[in-house]
């Protein structure tokens, strides 16, 4: 009988190429600027809507993982983590871990931008003796109407 790690594996293999779009709901410049004061960041044009020169921070929109705050209870894991953040996990009794993260800004943000986020996960690699662990690289693209605004490549540990 196959372990949670092993079905982890096997899941998130079948999943490899598979493109899922998920709108992530209009930027508002209010939650942006809770994010930078939550961040520690103090500077007017980060923190202040009304600043003349209000810009949203950069890893805001990283930071979006659903649409609309306040998910149910069921789509949280016990370790915090949405349910399908990890492809192939969701169910398993496996532990997850972030991985790192690279981030590559190619557009500005702005206050009232639809954001919608386009994933996939592009590799699966076993690592360690025994029965090891699993990395997962999953590709991310956050866009607006006018174009791709961040670029993420995520890494995720299974155990």
């Amino acid at each position: 009988m196959a372990n949670g790690l092993d079905l982890a594996e096997e899941r998130a293999r079948a999943l490899i190429g598979r493109w899922e779009r998920r709108p992530l709901g209009v930027v508002r410049a209010e939650d942006a600027a809770e994010f930078a004061r939550a961040a520690g960041e103090t500077a007017p044009h980060l923190v202040d809507p009304g600043c003349s020169r209000f810009t949203v921070h950069p890893m805001y929109v990283v930071s979006l993982l659903r649409g609309a705050p306040g998910a149910g209870p069921d789509e949280v894991r016990p370790d915090g983590m949405y349910r399908d953040e990890v492809p192939g996990t969701d169910g398993l009794d496996v532990r997850l871990m972030a991985g790192g993260q690279q981030v590559r800004w190619t557009g500005e943000v702005r206050p009232g931008d639809p954001i919608e986020l386009l994933r996939v996960l592009t590799a699966v690699e076993r690592k360690g003796a025994g029965d090891g662990f699993l990395l997962l690289t999953v590709e991310k693209t956050y866009s607006a109407a006018r174009g791709t605004l961040v670029e993420v490549t995520e890494r995720f540990i299974v155990r």
